[in-house]
């Protein structure tokens, strides 16, 4: 499994937010807040995860929203498992974690893929879990969620970081699985 980040290093990364964070709004409101001033970290019970089919078989897309009322952050790296096995799928392009800025109301959307296509190799499980921070418990999807009716086939799984719209997030898997 990937370590868990502490609240430091996403604070700490936070100090760079107009370089590690996607999106016009997040360095948006970097800039507004100063150098000084760091968003706190978004608390789990603010945070709206979901989970929906990819279009392609083994992909899913996964979506975190702000339901709060102020500015937090998350991983850029969305943490996600797979019932029974252990270890996390692997960002894509690989990164180091760092900070994604939320603004209320403000989205953020990634694509999973559990398996390369026409594999045979690895394990079918019944479920998935995604957390936009390693801290947190997370939300359980069941593969029926996800449009893999059959189970979730799952080998050498990758993730994006969290992007600004699904189809960054789809274009971006696209371009570094292939």
């Amino acid at each position: 499994m990937r370590p868990s980040s502490t609240l430091t290093a996403v604070l700490s990364a936070a100090a760079a937010l107009t370089l590690t964070v996607t999106g016009p709004s997040a360095a948006a409101g970097a800039t507004a807040q100063g150098a000084s001033a760091h968003p706190p970290q978004c608390r789990e019970k603010a945070l709206r995860i979901s989970a929906s089919p990819g279009g392609h078989r083994n992909v899913a897309r996964i979506a975190v929203t702000n339901r709060g009322g102020r500015t937090c952050v998350v991983e850029r790296i969305p943490t996600v498992t797979f019932r029974g096995l252990d270890g996390s799928a692997q960002p894509v392009p690989p990164a180091a974690g760092g900070a994604y800025v939320l603004s209320p109301g403000e989205r953020g959307y990634a694509a999973v893929r559990t398996a390369e296509r026409g594999t045979r190799q690895g394990h079918v499980v019944r479920s998935l879990s995604v957390a936009a921070d390693p801290a947190h418990y997370g939300v359980t999807f069941g593969a029926a969620a996800v449009g893999m009716d059959r189970g979730i086939r799952v080998w050498e799984p990758v993730t994006t970081l969290w992007h600004t719209s699904r189809g960054a997030a789809d274009r971006a898997l696209a371009a570094a699985t292939r």
